[in-house]
């Protein structure tokens, strides 16, 4: 099973990505203060930049394993079901209008999609779990491109993981979490569509998410269309990226 995999090889096969994760199954603990730091990250030692994505551009998109950067640097993968709102969210962090592509056909990231932040940074935007339609030999094809990136990359030094608010934890997004803690990289779960809730909704979901979670993720309400937890999931990204905790 995925949730065995943290205390063995570390090791997730392509074909049990999608294989049902109990619920509860993610280490729990308190709830969380609202814009917290990843533990163990060491202080920066200078502030944080302005707008630091500001700059962010595409890079390349991937089809093949050979066609990777080289391994070096650090990169952030950011993964969700196809209709959670994954491009927008990038978007709206970026404050770049159509970085990534948006469509009101879920799936349209089909490849690997490189974004250079900066030199040695990247973000890389993963194909969205229910995909187009498109023939079964190539989301075979996208599974075992996606296992292999995220068992392998040295580079690779957090995810991202969108969710839809009004339907959080299911089966896709409870893998990722187990990618997350087979290889101990620190992950940043965001709730979007959160203005599609009323308030005391939001808080509901926010505290349920993360006492389930605990100390598994960084969770953050947030809205492309409100800018409802943007800064805050600007500064948290960044961290993943650099590697230091926000002073």
């Amino acid at each position: 099973m995925i949730g065995s995999a943290a205390h063995g090889t570390g090791r997730i096969r392509a074909a049990e990505l999608f294989q049902p994760v109990p619920a509860g199954s993610m280490k729990s603990g308190p709830d969380r203060r609202a814009v917290p730091s990843f533990p163990g990250f060491p202080a920066a030692s200078c502030p944080m930049p302005t707008d630091p994505l500001a700059a962010t551009e595409y890079l390349k998109s991937v089809h093949h394993l050979r066609d990777l950067p080289p391994d070096c640097g650090r990169e952030v993968a950011i993964a969700g079901r196809s209709n959670a709102g994954k491009s927008s969210a990038i978007n709206a962090i970026c404050r770049r209008r159509s970085l990534a592509r948006t469509s009101r056909t879920p799936g349209r990231t089909q490849q690997l999609v490189y974004f250079r932040v900066a030199e040695d940074r990247y973000l890389v935007d993963l194909p969205g779990y229910g995909y187009a339609k498109v023939p079964e030999a190539l989301r075979a094809h996208w599974r075992v491109l996606i296992d292999r990136y995220l068992q392998s990359r040295q580079a690779l030094a957090g995810l991202v993981l969108v969710m839809d608010a009004r339907h959080p934890l299911r089966e896709f997004d409870r893998h990722m979490l187990e990618y997350a803690q087979a290889r101990a990289l620190p992950c940043l779960v965001l709730l979007t569509k959160a203005d599609k809730l009323g308030h005391g909704q939001q808080q509901q979901v926010l505290r349920q998410v993360r006492a389930e979670l605990g100390e598994a993720a960084v969770v953050l309400p947030f809205s492309a269309v409100s800018s409802l937890g943007v800064e805050a999931a600007r500064t948290q990204l960044w961290q993943l990226l650099e590697g230091t905790a926000a002073p």
